[in-house]
């Protein structure tokens, strides 16, 4: 269904299980992040007013994650720690060169946008299937739906405000590159590293 070329090594989950304190509070800026991903699609392209009305929507979606998490942080006393890079996300945003016309630019933002989600539903479903710890591994079930529902609504409007063809294209190589990225992925107690 996520179209992903190399699926995450079940081994991952072990990785986080030593360590959720760290997974958790990652996952709390990976919210953080996609809040703020939403709420910047809407200041830079405004003119596109069906975006702009689910991105609104997307951004209380997004913080109210971010609430459930940090609320798990709270609940097993723990504090959030300090952001870190996202060695994913940085390598992702190296695909496309910078520049282009307006809609070449929000075509590959929506398409990275479209990607991280996809990774992240597929790492919410490892954790909900393989995790020791049940209430979590329910908690990471529940958010599994959500992403998928971002994954393919970043991917419907890039395929919307952008020629099909080309899109699909772009995605098809996207994707490519994001296997390519994964191999040296998955050893690290992070949402998406």
């Amino acid at each position: 269904m996520l179209g992903l070329k190399l699926p995450t090594d079940p081994r991952w989950v072990n990785i986080v299980e030593k360590n959720i304190e760290e997974i958790l509070t990652d996952h709390a800026y990976c919210e953080q992040k996609a809040t703020s991903t939403a709420i910047s699609l809407i200041v830079s392209f405004p003119e596109y007013t069906e975006l702009v009305t689910e991105m609104t929507a997307l951004v209380k979606e997004e913080i109210s994650h971010f609430k459930m998490v940090h609320d798990k942080i709270i609940e097993r006393g723990w504090v959030l720690g300090r952001d870190r890079k996202d060695e994913y996300v940085v390598a992702l945003h190296k695909f496309f060169p910078k520049g282009g016309s307006r809609t070449t630019q929000l075509v590959h933002r929506l398409l990275y946008a479209a990607l991280i989600e996809a990774r992240s539903c597929e790492r919410f479903r490892l954790l909900s299937e393989e995790l020791e710890d049940k209430e979590l591994a329910e908690f990471y079930r529940k958010l599994m739906v959500s992403e998928a529902n971002h994954y393919t609504m970043f991917l419907g409007f890039a395929r919307q405000y952008g020629n099909r063809e080309d899109v699909d294209e772009k995605w098809q190589n996207l994707l490519d590159y994001e296997a390519d990225i994964m191999k040296d992925l998955g050893k690290k107690e992070t949402i998406h590293g």
